[in-house]
């Protein structure tokens, strides 16, 4: 009995224990989530567990819980700029496009993929560029004009648009309306008061109609008083002569019958004639003053008429000087834009085509460098060359001896004597006058090459001091053993006369 009432005992104290751990769990991992915001809790599961707005367990330790928010949140959508418009005018909108997480399975599989745990913030600043991006899109489709009169059509297209951005993100578009448009040129004032204008100008005329038929009015109303007055007036002298009727015949019955009845012919033709003189008045007094009504009526639909034409051309003259300064300014814009285009390109071609020359220049100069380094070698090689066959020649000059020195001089007299007597080539004719001298003009004409030739070695002599006679005369007994002349050469390969007179 002891031992059964204590495991009685000890089951007892695990089932307290257990519940007491399951109920620790709960109350730890008790999680209830708002209407705005969706818990997310995942671990155990495959698929995750989704709660919004009602509550759930999760386990501590084996699950963790994210946030996702659903709330609504307000976008503001600006250009940042002006964006041309399908008419080429350029717009600057601020609109706010209000925004929420989808809730559908699908959607907010995909939502929680790009903003789990983001803040409302967080999401709007990752949203403005795709919302911007298709509102500019949008822009270049519709004309200014019909972009500020219908702004719900815009604000719907935009909408439509971006959803489809949007269904790949798990956003869902509740609104986009336009908060404000701006264009460049302030052509949406103008047309505001072009709109005021013609609102003036209905107003102007259908008060101008309204006084005309005021006027109309009042002349019908004074034409039937005046036919009133006519017709009273007309049956008040219609009852005075029945009147004056009555009392001539009255008269009459105390008289003649025949001067009753002369009496009252007579009567009766002069107020015949009263009546008509006074109906043919009061005719022409109603005939002047309708006249008159109808001078007056014409004159003010002329005024009318004139002061409507004069404003219709006003207008139409307004507006196409506006339209003819907005196409000059478009005619302005191209054309500032093509010229930019043009200098930009031109820039370009000038850039590619100064690489180009400096390219060339480089190589140029590579050429030249190169050029200039063959010439310079070949210089120096050249003048190696030069200097090693001066050398060798000097070297060969003193080896020389008299008789090759000799053999040189003899060698050079031809032709020293040819070029003194190639002037006489170009003499077709002669003729020889003796000059009394004692001699004849063919010896002076035999004696002149000769005589030339002694003076150019005569001349050589005083410049180098080389004497060829004394070196042709070197061999010679006198030079010999009279004069003792010798021909040596120096250390430099020149030649020199030694004359050593003892």
């Amino acid at each position: 009995m002891p031992f059964i009432q204590e495991h009685a005992a000890l089951t007892i104290g695990l089932i307290i224990a257990a519940a007491a751990a399951v109920a620790v769990i709960i109350v730890s991992g008790y999680v209830k989530a708002p209407p705005d915001k969706a818990y997310i809790i995942s671990g155990i599961k495959k698929t995750p567990k989704i709660l919004i707005g009602r509550a759930g367990i999760k386990l501590p330790f084996f699950e963790r819980k994210d946030a996702l928010v659903l709330k609504q949140i307000s976008i503001d959508i600006k250009t940042n700029g002006y964006v041309p418009t399908l008419d080429f005018i350029g717009v600057d909108i601020d609109a706010v496009a209000k925004v929420r997480l989808k809730t559908d399975p699908d959607g907010i599989k995909i939502a929680m993929k790009n903003f789990l745990n983001m803040s409302e913030d967080a999401i709007a600043q990752a949203l403005t560029d795709s919302l911007q991006g298709n509102m500019r899109e949008i822009i270049g489709t519709v004309k200014l004009k019909e972009l500020n009169t219908d702004r719900k059509k815009f604000g719907d297209e935009v909408q439509e648009k971006a959803q489809t951005d949007m269904n790949a993100l798990g956003v869902e578009i509740i609104s986009c309306n336009i908060q404000k448009i701006e264009d460049e040129k302030g052509l949406i004032v103008a047309l505001g008061q072009d709109n005021m204008s013609q609102i003036q100008k209905d107003a102007s005329i259908a008060k101008a109609q309204a006084e005309r038929d005021v006027a109309i009015a009042e002349a019908e109303a004074k034409r039937m008083a005046n036919e009133a007055q006519v017709a009273a007036a007309t049956e008040i002298a219609s009852r005075k002569n029945e009147l004056r009727i009555r009392e001539a015949e009255l008269k009459r019955a105390s008289d003649v019958k025949q001067a009753e009845a002369d009496a009252a012919y007579e009567i009766q033709q002069q107020e015949q004639r009263k009546s008509i003189e006074v109906a043919t008045a009061n005719a022409n007094i109603a005939r002047q003053e309708r006249e008159i009504e109808l001078k007056r009526k014409d004159v003010e639909v002329t005024e009318q008429t004139l002061e409507a034409e004069i404003k219709k051309k006003a207008e139409a003259d307004r507006f196409a000087r506006q339209q003819k300064a907005e196409a000059e300014l478009f005619e302005r814009q191209r054309k500032a834009e093509a010229e930019r285009f043009e200098r930009e390109k031109a820039a370009e071609a000038r850039r590619v085509q100064a690489e180009a020359d400096l390219f060339a220049k480089m190589q140029e100069a590579e050429g030249i460098r190169a050029v200039g380094e063959a010439e310079a070698k070949a210089i120096e090689a050249r003048g190696v060359a030069e200097a090693e066959a001066l050398e060798k020649k000097a070297e060969a000059m003193k080896k020389y001896g008299q008789a090759a020195m000799m053999e040189m001089i003899v060698k050079a007299l031809p032709e020293m004597a040819a070029s003194i007597a190639k002037p006489l080539e170009s003499i077709d004719k002669v003729t020889i006058i003796d000059g009394g001298s004692g001699g004849s003009g063919v010896d002076t004409m035999g004696g002149y090459v000769p005589s030339v030739l002694a003076r150019t070695i005569e001349t050589m002599k005083e410049v180098t001091g080389l004497d060829l006679v004394d070196v042709m005369k070197a061999g010679t007994y006198d030079a010999k053993v009279t004069r003792n002349l010798t021909v040596q050469g120096d250390p430099q390969g020149a030649v020199k006369t030694v004359l050593d007179d003892q």
